[in-house]
């Protein structure tokens, strides 16, 4: 049984999303709001880090180290865990220091991360640097990878898949947002092990969907190895959609301002 230790506020609620479904004249809508999680504004990265945070203090670290975009919310996540749990925190962001600090790169400031800015295409050389110095400068650093998304980061979404099934909801479809992979591979191992029938479907954010379904395969393999029930899933095994990323990481298109603009002005929530 991987360690965990309590950070999100859990489970969180599922809410019927009635007036998209009015408007889109469609089925049964409902959101399962994992932006209510708590710590550092909410998110799916808490759920991972209840994992990941628990692995780092048994090993005896006292710094957690991570890396995402500037605006990054896993990066936020990260910086606000590490101020609860009393850990250091460095942070290796990907892109030119702003001139002035908003949005997420305030809020890692605001719980004290220290902040390393890095050219995208130096940001995993950049990461190392860090890890090493930190290694040597006695601060007992560990690594958290990119999304948090690795074995021990997916078991948080294994667990969301168990609370999922005591709340009693069932749904044919789940769509969310895929990156990293973490997310999507402990949600597809979860529905394994719930004997959740329906259809687990990520939303490319940024890779090729050959890419990220290898990957979140990988993910997920490595996730059942770590508790100690090997799966063998393939890219055929994973859902993936990706053609609403063309554009490239982060550039809003007229349809994601679109979807923006829907759930706020007809569900009151902000995506």
């Amino acid at each position: 049984m991987t360690a965990r230790i309590k950070l999100a506020h859990l489970p969180t609620p599922i809410e019927p999303l009635t007036n998209l479904k009015r408007l889109l004249n469609g089925p049964n809508l409902y959101v399962k709001r994992d932006d209510l999680t708590g710590l550092g504004l909410g998110g799916n990265k808490i759920r991972k880090l209840e994992y990941l945070a628990a692995d780092a203090i048994n090993r005896g670290c006292h710094t957690l180290i991570s890396t995402g975009a500037v605006q990054s919310n896993h990066c936020r996540q990260v910086a606000a865990a590490a101020a609860r749990l009393g850990l250091g925190c460095i942070l290796v962001l990907a892109g030119a220091e702003p001139e002035e600090m908003q949005g997420n790169l305030l809020l890692d400031h605001l719980t004290g991360a220290k902040l390393v800015f890095a050219a995208k295409d130096q940001r995993d050389q950049v990461l190392q640097r860090v890890f090493e110095e930190s290694e040597r400068n006695g601060l007992k650093p560990y690594l958290i990878p990119y999304g948090g998304s690795n074995a021990i980061g997916a078991q948080g979404y294994v667990q969301a898949m168990q609370e999922l099934k005591a709340q009693r909801l069932n749904p044919d479809w789940i769509v969310f947002a895929s990156s990293s992979g973490g997310t999507q591979a402990g949600m597809v191992l979860g529905a394994r092990q719930t004997d959740y029938r329906g259809h687990i479907l990520g939303i490319s954010v940024d890779k090729p969907a050959d890419e990220l379904q290898e990957l979140v395969a990988s993910v997920a393999n490595l996730a059942a190895e770590e508790i100690g029930n090997p799966a063998a899933f393939t890219k055929n095994d994973i859902l993936v959609n990706s053609d609403y990323c063309t554009a490239g990481y982060g550039i809003m298109q007229p349809m994601e301002v679109e979807a923006l603009q829907m759930f706020a002005r007809y569900e009151g929530l902000l995506l």
